[in-house]
């Protein structure tokens, strides 16, 4: 099934909040089960850190940081409120750790390439 159509609406009793990991939420805006292309709106609590090594994935990732800010720890960089990314499949990143202070609010889209599919919803 695509993804819904919308004309606007309010996103904050609209949608619910999922805990989908420890120290990350999400709240899913648009999901098309058959090809596993979502948009969301993903937390990290304040400190959150990722453990793993370096991410790479099958599939294009675009994240707008809405608030707060991620450290990238195999860059040693941070990255603020404001700043985008668009990451095609295949490109590594991360692990990032959150700001202690306020987290991170993202706003991510995932879009798998044209005959792949995703293996769950629960990715980024």
């Amino acid at each position: 099934m695509p993804k819904p159509e919308l004309e606007f609406v309010d996103v904050q009793t609209h949608f619910k909040w999922e805990r989908n990991k420890e120290g990350s939420s999400q709240q899913v805006l648009a999901y098309d089960a058959d090809t596993g292309n979502i948009t969301k709106i993903v937390t990290r609590d304040p400190g959150h850190e990722q453990f793993t090594p370096v991410q790479v994935h099958d599939f294009w990732e675009e994240v707008y940081i809405m608030d707060g800010a991620l450290f990238d720890k195999g860059l040693n960089k941070w990255f603020r409120a404001g700043m985008y990314t668009c990451r095609p499949p295949g490109m590594l990143h991360g692990p990032y750790k959150a700001c202690p202070h306020q987290g991170a609010k993202m706003f991510v889209t995932l879009t798998y390439p044209p005959g792949t599919k995703a293996a769950g919803s629960d990715n980024a």
